[in-house]
């Protein structure tokens, strides 16, 4: 089988780091110890990192050096050139090339951006390094501006190319396709004959990654930022000059416009601060100042002072320089960029068959579940499924950054609680798209009346009034759980801003356990840097006895099968085997006992200590002849302060991602938030209480 895939282009621009950034997160759903390598690099390591190399090591966690993910600096290369040392140029690549392969399953290779001044000689050295790293090979076609025909000619040019020194095509990806030519290029291209074996896609133009961010358009021009150093994320989607007066010029702005005016036009700056705050005037992106002037006095006092500002830099070249300059900026894919990272993904997704293409490159017998392939079948399945999930915590930042990439990708649909006015002000201000969700303010809904007959009615031999009851129902997080409890959404995800037992304690009282046999547990999926593990219970239950760690053991397999973790349960305790004697160990063989009976088909083992479940040398020594031991994936501890603390340990210690705790057992999803959650952790807990729903809707 193959080891590796180059990735080249037909020109530059044509959006190579894109598709291969899609090819990257293909590659890691399915294989382990994927590395990303450049044969040769523009920048100079001692000046900057390459923008690609730092995006995948960033975005994939690739534990290796810099040095070894590159062949030659592009001078180098020039250089060795330059004398005929074309040979020595190769050995160079080749040599590090096959550093990096021992230490990776796979490599993605990346080819060169055509930036020399000879891009002929950049063309056959790419396919002169195809053909000696033994690589299939992925071509990006550059449709930019460009119509069918000239399309189609310069990839037949560049495949003629690659075919002539010896290269094996895989397929070829059109970029940058015009909407309107979309349906139909690919018929256009298979008429050429240039395809009978290949894969073919095309993928449309997305303006969004070709535009730059405030931050480099600041360090392209070399400027300093005056204002609103945590929103240079932001995207500039055009740009115009301010010589009009501001009458004129409100007019003339669309949504991220980069306003570029004198730093003495005060009128200006002032006015396109104030248009933030307004619902009638499309959000501009950032302001810069030219001439090295800035506001002086109260009116820059004034500007400082305003809410919401967006970033404002100042240069010292003046206005038509410096529009010149801005013209010419390109955006890259930054790792730092998480939207433009979320949008090139979904295309990515969205337009290439990725089954099909990854069965083309290389076919895999892994059955180890790496975080990347976890989190990617949380995606796939959550996707198939498009659940409705409501999320209590709408006016929170990581929340709605979130609801931003959830919509974009087709995760669930969603419905925010809260102040309608406060969260669309807050997602302006954050400068997010988002379209297609639902908002509701509990205290203000008309379903809130019915939420609180049904509540009293739950709860009235509790002495429940309907008065208590409408106070009660009208908290966030009771009138959440009230929305699955009633059906009105498929599950709930909260706790980012609340605490565990305030997004829980509802789900007990409302929702409530299948089986009063059953007791609601929290699994946390540990991501490990190369497996993904269950831990359980490490979030509700202080001290279970037998049958409740029996029932929470089973529930743990249950869910694990739910992500295509194949359950080998470990029944943890302080001792292996018949080793140990005492009242905990015997609980935990109590209950490894309970589950054998109940379920005869799922592989368990117990009592047995961490070190002999997850490691095979220990195992070889402890327990030689269990189907578990060394190869657990689901990890059951006797108590609560066992649990939580080595979750918590293992998680600070080896850098693993926690994803949880899951709730289990309950007869809807609830599921709780850490209140030092990331964006991706909530992206990922949606995604599995998605998949929750699913499933019980399934056994319905």
């Amino acid at each position: 089988m193959s080891s590796g895939l180059y990735i080249t282009a037909t020109q530059a621009g044509a959006g190579k780091s894109a598709i291969a950034l899609g090819v990257m997160e293909m590659l890691f759903r399915k294989l382990e110890h994927v590395g990303f390598f450049r044969p040769i690099i523009t920048k100079d390591p001692e000046d900057a990192w390459d923008l690609d190399i730092e995006l995948m090591s960033s975005q994939y966690n690739l534990d290796r050096p810099y040095a070894t993910m590159y062949g030659v600096t592009q001078n180098e290369a020039d250089q060795l050139l330059s004398h005929g040392k074309k040979d020595e140029l190769l050995e160079k690549i080749i040599e590090k090339y096959n550093d990096a392969r021992e230490k990776c399953r796979f490599i993605l290779c990346e080819g060169t951006d055509f930036v020399s001044s000879t891009t002929g000689v950049e063309f056959d050295i790419n396919a002169t390094i195809i053909q000696n790293l033994n690589c299939p090979v992925l071509l990006v076609a550059d449709a930019h501006n460009k119509s069918m025909e000239e399309a189609a000619t310069l990839t037949s040019m560049t495949l003629d190319s690659l075919g002539s020194k010896g290269c094996h095509i895989l397929g070829t990806i059109i970029n940058r396709v015009r909407p309107a030519d979309l349906s139909g290029i690919i018929d256009y291209f298979k008429k050429t004959g240039l395809f009978p074996d290949q894969l073919i896609y095309a993928v449309p133009e997305e303006e969004a990654l070709a535009n730059p961010t405030i931050a480099e358009v600041a360090s392209a021009l070399g400027a300093k930022v005056l204002i609103g150093s945590n929103q240079l994320y932001r995207h500039a989607r055009g740009f115009t000059v301010a010589a009009m007066q501001l009458t004129n010029l409100l007019s003339r702005i669309d949504h991220g416009t980069l306003i570029i005016t004198p730093g003495d036009r005060a009128d200006v700056i002032v006015g396109c601060m104030a248009a933030q705050s307004s619902d009638s005037i499309a959000n501009i992106s950032g302001i810069i100042l030219t001439g090295g002037l800035v506001p002086e006095g109260p009116v820059w006092e004034l500007i400082k002072g305003l809410p919401d500002a967006v970033p404002v830099i100042s240069v010292t070249e003046n206005t038509f320089p410096t529009a010149l300059a801005v013209e010419k900026i390109r955006g890259s894919i930054s790792p730092y960029d998480d939207r433009k990272i979320t949008r090139a993904l979904a295309l990515f997704e969205q337009h290439v068959d990725i089954e099909r293409m990854m069965n083309k490159v290389i076919t895999t017998d892994a059955t180890i579940m790496t975080p990347k392939m976890f989190e990617y079948e949380l995606i796939r399945k959550a996707r198939m499924f498009k659940k409705r999930i409501v999320l209590p915590e709408g006016n929170e930042d990581r929340i709605l950054r979130a609801v931003e990439t959830i919509l974009r990708r087709g995760i669930a649909d969603i419905t925010l609680l809260g102040d309608e006015k406060k969260i669309r002000h807050k997602i302006r201000t954050l400068g997010l798209r988002m379209e297609g969700f639902e908002i509701i303010n509990p205290g203000k809904s008309k379903l809130l009346n019915t939420y609180a007959e049904v509540y009293c009615e739950l709860r009235k031999h509790k002495g429940m009034t309907i008065e208590n009851a409408r106070d009660r129902v009208a908290d966030v997080n009771y009138f959440g759980t009230m929305m699955v409890h009633m059906g009105d959404v498929d599950g709930m995800v909260s706790g980012a801003v609340h605490s565990t037992a305030a997004t829980i304690i509802p789900s007990f009282e409302i929702i409530k356990a299948k089986t009063p046999q059953t007791p609601v547990s929290g699994l946390f999926f540990m991501c490990l840097p190369h497996k993904v593990l269950a831990y359980g219970d490490c979030a509700i239950n202080p001290d279970p006895n037998a049958e409740q760690l029996a029932e929470i053991a089973i529930t743990s397999a249950e869910t694990v099968k739910m992500f295509d973790i194949e359950p080998r349960i470990a029944m943890l305790s302080y001792s292996t085997g018949t080793s140990g004697k005492g009242k905990d160990v015997d609980k935990v063989r109590e209950a490894t006992r309970i589950v054998q009976q109940k379920r005869p088909d799922l592989l368990i083992e117990g009592p047995i200590q961490y070190d002999a479940a997850i490691e095979p040398d220990v195992a070889k020594t402890k327990m030689p002849d269990s189907p578990v031991a060394g190869r657990a994936t689901v990890f059951i501890f006797p108590d609560l302060n066992t649990g939580n603390n080595t979750y918590k340990a293992v998680q600070r210690s080896s850098g693993a991602v926690a994803i949880g705790p899951t709730l289990q057992g309950l007869n809807k999803p609830v599921n709780d938030l850490s209140r030092g959650c990331l964006v991706t952790d909530i992206i990922n807990t949606v995604a599995i209480t998605a998949i929750q729903a699913a499933e019980q809707d399934m056994k319905r």
